[in-house]
């Protein structure tokens, strides 16, 4: 299990907006969704290229190269070309700061 790692202060963190960090490694990308803090792995599924500048639809983004559609709240694969989830990481807001881990290996 990985130490919680600070992200950003949780009131500079708009609505629509998104965060990343490295955790032990991995690029993760935060997001605000209707008040609620999501993480995910910033790489997608189908061909390894980073999800978190491309589009977003309510609590979807979609892949700005070739279009796939992921849940930010469960990572859920909705629409190809990408053929896996996306990893999701727990995520918590500390003392005014978010923070995110690696909990895969829990």
């Amino acid at each position: 299990m990985s130490d919680w790692i600070d992200v950003m202060a949780d009131a500079a963190l708009d609505e629509d907006g998104h965060a990343l960090a490295d955790v032990d490694g991995v690029e993760v990308a935060v997001f605000r969704i209707d008040g609620a803090l999501y993480a995910v792995q910033d790489v997608c599924t189908h061909d390894g290229a980073e999800i978190a500048s491309g589009r977003r639809e309510g609590g979807e983004i979609i892949c700005p190269r070739h279009g796939a559609r992921f849940c930010l709240k469960t990572g859920k694969l909705l629409q190809g070309p990408a053929y896996e989830d996306l990893p999701c990481f727990p995520v918590r807001v500390e003392g005014g700061v978010i923070q995110v881990r690696d909990g895969r290996w829990d």
